[in-house]
């Protein structure tokens, strides 16, 4: 448990090198917004999340009956904190982007594509 991160992980410096590279400017885990987002473009009013499959609950209900009731609990707690910063963003004016690892692993370019799409070009942070 020591070794697992919870910030600069793996697929999220990935999209963070990659977006850099792109020419977007970002803040990284702003605290002072619900839920610490992994990027934030403040001018846009974006925030992205990048979850990791296992700890954020990825299609949960199929595989959650494999699980001790401890880690049961930790996940479904998980899922329901990124459900209440999520709507706590949107209702603050705040559009939300869900990165999962899978996606990030398998289409980097799709997952880039979303966050270009929603940043315009102009916003620099």
């Amino acid at each position: 448990m020591s070794r697992i991160r919870s910030k600069n992980t793996s697929p999220e410096l990935t999209v963070r090198k990659s977006l850099h590279k792109l020419g977007l400017r970002f803040r990284v885990h702003d605290s002072s917004l619900c839920g610490c987002p992994d990027l934030v473009f403040r001018k846009a009013r974006i925030a992205v999340f990048i979850d990791g499959d296992f700890w954020h609950g990825w299609r949960f209900p199929v595989w959650k009956h494999k699980l001790a009731p401890y880690w049961r609990d930790k996940i479904e707690g998980n899922r329901r904190r990124d459900l209440k910063n999520f709507r706590r963003l949107r209702k603050a004016g705040w559009r939300v982007i869900r990165l999962w690892e899978h996606q990030i692993e398998h289409a980097p370019d799709e997952c880039l594509a979303r966050v270009m799409n929603a940043v315009p070009h102009m916003v620099n942070e």
